[in-house]
């Protein structure tokens, strides 16, 4: 089985976050089995190990960056609060609220509107690290994944705070645009799998407990698993240029009703792969002021700019020209 593992820039962030709070973390890393000094990859139940370590001696899940400590003990009873719901909406909405009650800053909301859900994080004060608000996503739309049992494609992410110097890991991690420096801290994704179903179990819960939160580190971040290799593949060839799924499938050396069913365990499809990658391409070169939108729609692979127009209000719930001056405007 192919092993799990977290990237440095993770510990880079966690131990400069240690930093700020003024903790030691040479015991806790030999704690959890780590190296003094990390310079590779590390095991996701290594990372898994320190997490706890740290949350231990702190009491406090969140590592001090929230208004109030996240008491040990509150991941685990945040998944119990969300267990016994019907939808994600549900689900989301009450971790939201039990959020708010544990941290009281920073606190989300769920907004939906013109197809979009967004879960919307506000402070009290002024911006935190974009460390604390990947961790509050990290909780947040991990959990969730798990409980639906499916990664959810990310339209784009916004950060109140600058970006960090591993700003570029950020977009690595989402799969999805990352803005920083932004009037609001966002998460947004189509309104539509709000209805999804909620699929687990307490007999899953306490599985998925035993090796949290290495497990929605990797299990759920978009460049990880069969998708994540198709996405490269792609991400090297001008979309007018994609295979079709039977010629991917032999390119991979995978029967194709294997791919298919590998990426369905993945939460994906070959063609919402596709769909991704072009939207990203798109909403990128839209906000960079990219003004021929009938070139940009060929260049994208479509055969007609109106069936661009029609995927991008789909997409986003605007048009290319009224996403490229509200880019333009949030930039500005």
């Amino acid at each position: 089985m192919e092993r799990r593992m977290i990237a440095p820039c993770f510990m880079d962030d966690t131990l400069e976050c240690l930093r700020r709070q003024g903790v030691e973390a040479a015991p806790l890393l030999a704690e959890a089995g780590l190296p003094p000094v990390i310079t590779g990859p590390i095991p996701a139940e290594r990372y898994g190990a320190f997490w706890h370590a740290v949350a231990r001696t702190m009491d406090d899940e969140f590592f001090g960056e929230g208004a109030r400590p996240m008491r040990a003990g509150s991941f685990a009873l945040l998944c119990q609060a969300i267990l016994s719901t019907a939808t994600l909406e549900h689900a989301l909405r009450r971790a939201l609220r039990f959020l708010r009650i544990v941290l009281d800053d920073p606190h989300g909301t769920l907004v939906v509107e013109e197809g979009l859900a967004q879960i919307v994080l506000k402070d009290a004060g002024g911006p935190r690290s974009a460390f604390a608000y990947r961790t509050f996503w990290i909780i947040v739309h991990g959990v969730n994944c798990w409980l639906i049992g499916r990664r959810l494609p990310i339209r784009w992410v916004d950060f109140r705070c600058s970006a960090p110097p591993a700003g570029t890991d950020y977009r690595l991690f989402f799969g999805a645009p990352v803005r920083f420096d932004q009037p609001e801290t966002r998460l947004v994704f189509d309104a539509e799998f709000l209805n999804l179903p909620t699929i687990r179990d307490e007999r899953a819960l306490k599985e998925f407990l035993r090796h949290a939160p290495g497990n929605i580190l990797v299990r759920y971040r978009h460049d990880m698993g069969l998708s994540a290799a198709i996405r490269k593949r792609l991400g090297g060839l001008a979309p007018q240029a994609w295979p079709g799924f039977e010629e991917l499938a032999g390119r991979m050396r995978i029967p194709a009703p294997s791919l298919r069913r590998r990426l369905k365990l993945e939460g994906q499809t070959y063609r919402e792969i596709k769909d991704d990658l072009r939207r990203a391409l798109a909403m990128e070169a839209l906000a960079e002021g990219h003004a021929n939108v009938t070139q940009l729609a060929a260049d994208l692979g479509f055969s007609e700019p109106s069936a661009f127009y029609r995927a991008f209000r789909k997409w986003t719930g605007k048009s290319p020209a009224v996403f490229r001056r509200s880019a333009g405007a949030a930039v500005a």
